[in-house]
């Protein structure tokens, strides 16, 4: 088991460019302190330098990471592409052995859309349309009915706000 009964797991999973990144900060930045981001692309890419390549030695650090911060008291946010068919079973272990409230979120904003947002973001460069249309996967929902589905017509702030009400973060203090 891990964490405790009052920490909250967020999961927020997306295709490239849907906003997870920006959610999660949006997250922190509403709380404050006491929340800890866990982010696929800052651990798989900055930290090991690795691909997303199926059991890849980032799912395990992303999975100990948030235990670790879980059961230090930190309120965690995972957020990443996440495919299902990867890290599907190691977010089912973590949310099966988190002893507080896990919410699941999955941003579905189509293809033409994160293109266009992709274009805005500093590494447009690093990747194109050919590698983006190579990672999406439409409503790629994990098993079990267990995500929020958050549409494109959904504006940061307005989902931020709703994370932190459904996930009871709003009425808690931050550390």
């Amino acid at each position: 088991m891990v964490g405790t009964a009052t920490t909250r797991l967020v999961v927020l999973r997306g295709n490239s460019a849907s906003g997870k990144s920006s959610v999660a900060a949006g997250l922190r930045e509403e709380f404050g302190r006491g929340l800890a981001l866990v982010g696929q692309d800052n651990l798989r890419r900055i930290v090991l330098r690795e691909r997303d390549l199926p059991g890849a030695p980032n799912i395990g650090l992303i999975d100990t990471v948030a235990r670790y911060a879980l059961d230090a008291g930190y309120h965690v946010v995972v957020e990443g592409i996440l495919h299902a068919e990867r890290y599907g079973d190691m977010l089912a272990r973590l949310r099966a052995d988190h002893r507080g409230p896990t919410h699941g979120y999955y941003l579905d904003v189509p293809f033409e859309e994160t293109l266009a947002r992709h274009a805005t973001k500093p590494q447009a460069s690093e990747y194109g349309e050919a590698q983006m249309r190579d990672w999406y996967r439409p409503l790629d929902l994990l098993p079990g009915a267990v995500e929020t589905v958050i549409g494109a017509d959904s504006t940061l702030a307005v989902t931020v706000a709703r994370i932190m009400l459904d996930t009871g973060l709003a009425a808690l203090r931050p550390v």
